[in-house]
């Protein structure tokens, strides 16, 4: 298995009090060196423009990247960039596109890795086409399917979405692409009220909102019952992952009320389902997770599944 990162994600500062901080990434990083230190770990590189604009507008390519400000700059309520988000958005972008990269170039059987994660910051699942919001500068997600469906000529890419949060930027980028599938359990009633079963795309989008308090059992049986058989029906090529811990019920954002075991469970359902159709290729990015303690429990425990 690989582990795509680099400091410059570390240096991205949206101001003090901002739930997206710093120690987020550095907590995750303390634990997957303590348990997995011995994975592959490589250096996430700059994102092409070219991979940027497969997804995006040039006007939100240059809002992010041509800026000329000093402090803080607020792209939105939530949204904060200071300079050095700049390179920390090229990085996080970068890792997703090179992750896809590896695992698709890997030979199954010979050793070679075909699971990654991109410890990586900004998030990105909120950005849509044209708009940086809700904590996220670039969708790296999205610019990794854009790069697997290009690139690498797939014609079935699945994206895995568990963050507490609707991942609305990346369903309305793919909304009309049969190619790319979108599967997303999200609580209802929160941050950004999108997301609701009836939005179907061309048939490539499936949505499951959870109340508050739903809590593993329920959130085990949308997957195993719902999501995880029209998953199977697809027959990904390749399985990518917007890891976000924010279900979490020691988080501050959300009330969904997962533990660690069920990131576990669903992190081992995907991969089962990786090996039956995309000979083991998953590529996860970190997405939310606002606990400090929780992040780094569950970013561990979602690697040693992914291993």
């Amino acid at each position: 298995m690989i582990i795509f990162t680099h400091p410059a994600c570390l240096a991205h500062d949206p101001g003090p009090q901002h739930p997206e901080c710093i120690a987020r990434l550095e907590v995750v990083l303390e634990g997957l060196r303590a348990t997995h230190g011995d994975l592959d770990w490589r250096e996430a590189p700059l994102a092409k423009l070219g991979d940027l604009h497969r997804v995006h507008d040039a006007s939100l390519i240059h809002d992010v990247l041509e800026g000329d400000f000093a402090g803080y700059r607020m792209l939105d309520a939530d949204t904060v960039m200071c300079p050095a988000s700049r390179a920390a958005a090229l990085r996080g972008a970068g890792a997703a596109v090179a992750a896809v990269d590896a695992v698709m170039l890997a030979i199954p059987g010979k050793g070679e890795s075909t699971t990654a994660f991109c410890a990586v910051r900004p998030p990105g699942h909120h950005a849509t086409a044209d708009r940086a919001m809700g904590f996220c500068l670039f969708n790296n997600v999205a610019v990794a399917a854009a790069h697997a469906i290009d690139r690498h000529a797939l014609e079935r890419v699945a994206i895995v979405d568990f963050d507490v949060h609707h991942g609305n930027g990346t369903q309305d980028i793919f909304y009309g692409e049969k190619r790319v599938a979108y599967f997303s359990s999200h609580q209802s009633g929160i941050y950004p009220n999108t997301g609701t079963p009836d939005q179907r795309g061309v048939g490539n989008v499936f949505n499951v909102l959870l109340p508050p308090g739903s809590g593993g059992f329920n959130f085990r049986n949308v997957w195993a019952d719902t999501l995880l058989p029209a998953l199977d029906d697809f027959r990904p090529q390749l399985v990518l992952v917007s890891a976000g811990f924010d279900a979490h019920m020691r988080d501050p954002l959300a009330d969904l009320m997962l533990d660690t075991d069920d990131f576990t469970w669903l992190t081992g359902e995907l991969r089962s389902l990786a090996r039956r159709h995309a000979a083991g290729r998953l590529v996860s990015t970190l997405e939310g997770g606002y606990d400090l303690d929780a992040l780094r429990e569950c970013s561990v425990a979602h690697v040693a599944a992914l291993r």
